[in-house]
């Protein structure tokens, strides 16, 4: 007995802390070519290092500088490896206080982005309540359709709080879901938030506490970026296998929903909405997603939670991108706790068809509220038997494609793809009645 204690390699090493180990985490956050960026929460103010290899025996290890965390930032870090191959799988095992997690030590892997263009796929989704459901057997299925990465778009647990404590602690129990470990193990997570992770139902800028509430949010999460020197937040921008990525932030500046609408009633502030236009103007890319927590759709009506609200805004940012003759623009949304696929025509205002993908919810209880709602176009029947996700295919050749999928909680899909090509998305094209489900034109 004391020699198989002495040859186990953490023995001698519990302190007055007990064992120093992570509460939550390894996380995977936003990959570049070179980089890999883990988020983990330890046990107490311990230092954290990261030690990696591209062999699961760890024969040539290399391990990171380390971190120590503190009180103050909740005992988490985000851990980034540098020098790094492009497109490469890499091992890797988190070391608390230099010693390999004694409850998680068999090694996690993960990649680096691409350096260009590759076929890829991103998994999303929204509208995740731990109360509501403690298992969360979703990320089965969708680590069963093998996403290179997932994208979280708001609600990403209900604090309903304006107690950064309350939030934290939100975060703490979604983060432990035994079925979602997989997923944040491989598979590289980026966010938004929505209403519910930011304050309480349908919060907007006008809630004391959203510095606080901010500084929760970058604490557990590994986005590349948070908003701008001079514009807080949690907007960024994304690049990955030749696709641009849109992150934006619905609530930090957003005016109240009940303010009538007018030119300068806005959902993004003024500050992110120029950058916004400033990097959609610069990228080259054959897709654009712009991706908020808000539904894009004017289902919701002149005070609903949605840019329904805010439709002076939205005909601003969408005259923009007509104007500027920028193509391939794509919507992404969640906050309904139904699945949907909407589309609004502009083609009649020179422009072209913006389709809106909304996966809802990823662990809530569905709505009915779409009953009377009536968006610009109903590109696929709404789906309303149980949770989902979205999944985004990038096909490069012979031409950019995208193809979209609702999947149920199994993974299984819940209707015919809708399959894109970036010459669809053009000023002048008209799409959206040759990808309509025949059911909804009769």
């Amino acid at each position: 007995m004391l020699a198989a204690a002495a040859a186990w390699p953490f023995a001698g090493f519990a302190r007055s802390l007990g064992y120093p180990r992570l509460m939550e985490g390894p996380m995977v956050g936003a990959p570049g070519p070179t980089d890999i960026t883990i988020w983990a929460r330890a046990s107490g103010a311990l230092p954290l290092q990261v030690e990696y290899s591209m062999d699961a025996a760890f024969k040539r290890p290399q391990v990171t500088a380390p971190v120590l965390v503190t009180e103050e930032s909740d005992f988490s870090a985000v851990l980034r490896i540098e020098g790094l191959k492009p497109q490469t799988r890499y091992y890797y095992r988190v070391l608390v206080d230099g010693i390999v997690d004694r409850y998680q030590p068999m090694p996690y892997s993960t990649h680096t982005a691409p350096l260009g263009s590759i076929d890829f796929r991103v998994a999303f989704g929204s509208c995740a309540k731990y109360v509501w459901d403690r298992d969360q057997r979703i990320f089965d299925g969708v680590m069963a359709r093998a996403p290179d990465l997932f994208f979280w778009l708001g609600d990403n647990v209900y604090a309903d709080s304006e107690s950064p404590r309350s939030i934290a602690e939100e975060y703490r129990r979604g983060r432990g879901v035994e079925n979602l470990q997989p997923l944040i193990h491989s598979v590289p997570q980026l966010a938004v938030w929505d209403d519910h992770d930011f304050g309480s139902n349908n919060s907007d800028a006008s809630i004391p506490m959203r510095d606080e509430s901010l500084a929760v949010f970058k604490r557990y999460w590994a986005n590349p970026a948070y908003g701008l020197p001079n514009a807080p937040g949690v907007f960024f921008d994304f690049s990955y296998g030749g696709i641009d990525f849109f992150f934006l932030d619905g609530r930090y500046y957003r005016d109240p929903n009940s303010v009538p609408d007018s030119p300068s009633k806005t959902l993004l502030g003024t500050n992110q909405k120029q950058w916004l236009k400033e990097r959609l103007l610069a990228s080259k890319a054959p897709f654009k997603v712009l991706i908020c927590g808000s539904g894009w759709s004017s289902a919701d009506g002149p005070e609903g939670d949605t840019w329904a609200a805010f439709i002076s805004e939205r005909t601003e940012l969408f005259d923009f991108i007509r104007d500027r003759k920028i193509s391939g623009v794509v919507l992404l949304s969640g906050d309904s706790h139904v699945g949907e696929l909407n589309c609004i025509p502009r083609s009649e205002q020179g422009g072209y068809d913006l389709y809106d993908l909304v996966s809802s919810p990823l662990a809530n209880a569905m709505s009915d509220s779409w009953v009377e709602q009536q968006p610009e176009r109903r590109v696929r029947p709404v789906y309303v038997k149980g949770t989902n996700f979205g999944l985004i295919e990038f096909r490069q050749a012979p031409q950019p494609t995208l193809t979209f999928i609702l999947h149920d909680s199994s993974g299984a899909p819940v209707w015919d793809p809708l399959v894109l090509t970036a010459a669809q998305l053009r000023n002048g094209v008209s799409s959206w009645q040759e990808k309509m489900d025949p059911s909804l034109t009769s």
